[in-house]
């Protein structure tokens, strides 16, 4: 998907006074769709397939969190449908 599908935009450029970058590499087995490496958060945004990947992606984020990362996840849909709802989600978590 395109920045701005995924609300890429509303992440770049330090609008939420944090540099985010997009599919991020970290612990070296993971790509995170957005990072805050200066905070260490990663935010998630999941498609209708993760309802299926919950436990994996609870182990995901439970390795994350070992190195030290916060994870956020933002629902696909939430972002499509309202996107100020799904930056206040990521503003929350800031």
């Amino acid at each position: 998907m395109p920045p701005r599908a995924t609300g890429g935009g509303r992440l770049k450029g330090r609008q939420l006074g944090v540099s985010f970058r997009r599919q991020v590499p970290v612990g070296g087995q993971f790509i995170a769709d957005f990072c805050a490496p200066s905070i260490q958060l990663i935010v998630e945004v999941d498609g209708a397939i993760h309802a299926r990947r919950l436990g994996p992606d609870a182990r995901r984020d439970l390795r994350l969190r070992r190195l030290g990362f916060r994870v956020v996840r933002v629902p696909a849909a939430l972002v499509l449908s309202n996107l100020p709802a799904a930056v206040v989600l990521v503003r929350a978590a800031l």
